[in-house]
């Protein structure tokens, strides 16, 4: 599982001319940290409690800046919230549609095939990500478990 490092993040700020700031540092490890996907939002808040004064804009555009950078994952939710995933190797996510829930699903996929029936339609790719979406085993077990409902 490929996770971002400060020496890592260091490298990738100083070959763009960029600075390692203390809140960019601070962000990248909050992510990291949290060793799941989170929101903007989220991970703002944890940010705060280790160094007030971090706007939700910093967080916003240090997120962007990581996952340009290559360092973090976006995943687009079906609400249209965005989560950000540490783990930035190939890999894709299953998505509750009940609780919402983001699991990471590592299986093989032909990306090849992918990018190349996008690129067919005219698009240009940058790379694919499979998301399965449905009931996550504690969602499923409770539909299966609440009774029926009544025809309205």
């Amino acid at each position: 599982m490929a996770i971002v490092t400060d020496t890592t993040l260091h490298t990738a700020l100083r070959a763009r001319g960029q600075r390692a700031t203390p809140q960019r540092l601070m962000i990248a490890a909050t992510v990291r940290g949290l060793r799941r996907h989170a929101t903007a939002e989220e991970i703002h808040t944890e940010v705060g409690a280790r160094m007030p004064g971090v706007s939700l804009p910093t967080v916003y555009a240090t997120l962007e800046l990581l996952e340009d950078l290559g360092l973090v994952r976006r995943v687009a939710t079906a609400s249209g919230t965005a989560v950000y995933d540490p783990r930035t190797d190939e890999h894709h996510h299953l998505v509750c549609r009940r609780c919402g829930a983001i699991m990471d699903l590592d299986a093989p996929v032909d990306h090849g095939a992918l990018l190349g029936a996008a690129r067919g339609a005219g698009f240009v790719p940058d790379d694919a990500q499979v998301v399965v979406r449905g009931l996550c085993a504690g969602c499923a077990a409770g539909a299966a478990a609440a009774p029926p409902r009544a025809a309205r």
